[in-house]
């Protein structure tokens, strides 16, 4: 099969696709003929160098963490999904190799009608790590919520699920993506210089909780939690320094899956929680743009950028 990889850090230009032997599914595990599958930033910073020392790898790095697609092998103990099932979710962060003709996932759930291929190729990672950095923060009803870079892949999705525990949402974006932040039920305001100023008088009260999805401005956000323990990143690597938490890597385990459902029952009842949110039409997943799997180089260097709306997304 065709499988986006890498074989040395470097630019958007290392990565290409090489014909591999296609994996099969393990115990608790199943595998997907890939419709689409997700390009996210995190994978950028691996394939750079950037993130070395926080994600080691081994060459070659077969990229993806997420996709969409149908079912094509069920692994021994899996029930409740059968050859043909749609179905959307997520590798392991130690087995990814998501960006190829066949992928094995860890964690799944049934991909929403409302939703299409490539919407459902980038959601999983997105849903997983929104619920993870929403639920440490214990963001819910009531709560004045600060998304800082909310118009990117995570952001996008956090928003919408924090929209969806009751919480007020304000989301930093540059100025041509406050309206897309509005239609997605945040109050939009710019980030850089003057940031704790502007939050404060659109939150007179204070905010309860920042969620960090762009990096480069843990100062200004603790300040405007009003210390460290309402700050989580997952995107700013000197965040141990400032004190913060660092937010990544989930489901890890790629040996130990449970019986009929995943190694991580947690990401599990999360995608469950995006299913139900995307059936109700409470749900999206903006794509920013949907490239060839043999153009994966081109995506990477659009997700470098910075400045892409939403997910970005290999078609298959």
């Amino acid at each position: 099969m065709r499988a986006v990889q890498f074989t040395e850090y470097g630019p958007p230009g290392v990565v290409h696709i090489a014909d591999v032997a296609a994996p099969h599914a393990g115990p608790g595990r199943i595998r997907i003929a890939v419709r689409a599958s997700g390009v996210s930033p995190g994978e950028t910073k691996i394939r750079s160098g950037a993130w070395r020392d926080l994600v080691p790898i081994t060459f070659p790095y077969r990229t993806g963490f997420d996709a969409a697609g149908v079912v094509d092998e069920v692994g021994d103990g899996v029930t409740g999904v059968g050859v043909g099932d749609e179905v959307f979710g997520m590798t392991t962060t130690t087995a990814r190799g998501a960006n190829a003709d066949h992928a094995v996932l860890a964690a799944w759930a049934p991909k929403p009608a409302r939703w299409s291929w490539e919407e459902a190729g980038g959601a999983a990672g997105a849903v997983e790590t929104a619920i993870r950095v929403l639920d440490r923060l214990a963001a819910g009803a009531g709560d004045t919520v600060l998304v800082q870079g909310a118009a990117g892949a995570v952001g996008t999705v956090a928003v919408q699920l924090a929209v969806a525990r009751g919480a007020a949402v304000i989301g930093t974006a540059s100025a041509r993506n406050h309206d897309f932040l509005r239609s997605l039920g945040a109050v939009p305001t710019t980030y850089g210089t003057g940031l704790v100023e502007r939050v404060r008088a659109l939150a007179p009260a204070g905010v309860d909780a920042v969620f960090d999805c762009a990096g480069g401005a843990l100062p200004d956000l603790i300040t405007i939690a009003g210390g460290t323990a309402r700050v989580v990143t997952i995107a700013d690597l000197d965040a141990a320094a400032h004190g913060v938490h660092m937010s990544h890597g989930a489901p890890s385990d790629d040996t130990g899956a449970a019986v009929g459902a995943a190694a991580d029952p947690l990401a599990v009842h999360g995608l469950a929680i995006a299913v139900d949110l995307a059936d109700e039409g409470r749900l999206r997943v903006p794509v920013a743009a949907a490239f060839p799997l043999a153009e994966a180089a081109a995506a990477h260097e659009l997700s470098e950028g910075r400045h892409a709306r939403g997910k970005i997304v290999l078609v298959h």
